[in-house]
């Protein structure tokens, strides 16, 4: 039988039931409150952001000049068009509509399954990258108040398409109707950034050749957001800069046992038989005892 390696150092893939459930039971023993500690953050930070969001969803002024802009700008960079990406799949149904799909159903969850995964076996990984997906989404925030930007699917007059609109397969609904969500909020693609970084802790938090086809899931996800209408070159651009500042001053704020890196958490104590086996040790022990008495 071939075996899921969730808790050894590296990923085997395959499945045995028998040892998945033994393995999650003693990762997650005794760590109930801080299950709900991370949950009831993640939620209010998740809240927060979508209720921020909002302060410019009515900004269509700002979103459309900004827009004009963003392509000039792009133009001026020498940047290929987003239409060139998206005729592919205005030319392949078979491609537009797993795209659509991927689109509205791997962004968040790609992102549970990751930060669960880790959560659960990888916690030291876990960290640092909550920290970092909490940065790149304030940060993304901010951007989204300052700078409204209406997507390309917004702007017929170039060219784009609505691709998910196209095949029924939208997530948004009319935009002077839409009191749930801001589409003026193309800049930077959270898409992009949070691909990126799930990528990275996959790749950070595993051993094996296998690990880097994680790097795929960003690649794909870039080129569904342009493709689809959703983003501009730009907006993958800046999300990608707004993590790597992120994980800079990652470094430079939060202590080094915070990183992927360093050491987290309780140490585990030596085993018995691993002081017994130096005679040096033993004395060690016996003087520190003597000193410190239980």
């Amino acid at each position: 039988m071939v075996t899921l390696g969730l808790g050894g150092p590296g990923i085997d893939f395959g499945f045995a039931t028998d040892g998945i459930a033994q393995r999650v039971r003693k990762a997650v023993r005794g760590r109930g409150g801080e299950a709900v500690g991370q949950l009831v953050l993640i939620t209010v930070l998740y809240l927060g952001y979508r209720m921020g969001r909002l302060l410019t969803a009515d900004d269509t002024v700002r979103a459309y000049g900004n827009a004009h802009d963003v392509l000039g700008l792009e133009d001026r960079l020498g940047l290929p068009g987003e239409t060139t990406v998206q005729a592919i799949f205005l030319d392949h149904d078979s491609l537009a509509v797993p795209a659509n799909f991927y689109y509205a159903t791997a962004h968040f969850t790609v992102a549970v399954g990751m930060l669960l995964w880790l959560w659960v076996f990888r916690p030291e990984h876990y960290r640092w990258t909550r920290n970092l997906m909490v940065a790149l989404t304030g940060a993304a925030l901010a951007v989204h108040t300052l700078y409204p930007l209406a997507p390309p699917r917004m702007m017929p007059q170039y060219g784009f398409v609505d691709l998910a609109a196209l095949h029924g397969q939208s997530v948004y609904g009319p935009v002077e109707s839409d009191g749930l969500s801001n589409q003026l909020a193309a800049m930077p693609s959270l898409h992009v950034g949070w691909a990126l970084l799930l990528a990275f802790a996959g790749v950070a938090a595993t051993r094996g050749a296998w690990r880097w086809l994680l790097l795929a899931h960003p690649v794909l996800t870039t080129l569904i957001v342009v493709g689809s209408g959703n983003h501009y070159w730009l907006d993958a651009l800046v999300a990608v800069a707004l993590l790597a500042l992120a994980a800079v001053l990652h470094t430079l704020v939060v202590p080094a046992s915070a990183t992927a890196w360093g050491t987290m958490g309780p140490v585990a104590p030596r085993p018995a038989h691993a002081v017994s086996r130096h005679p040096s040790a033993r004395s060690r022990s016996r003087q520190k005892s003597a000193y410190f008495p239980d």
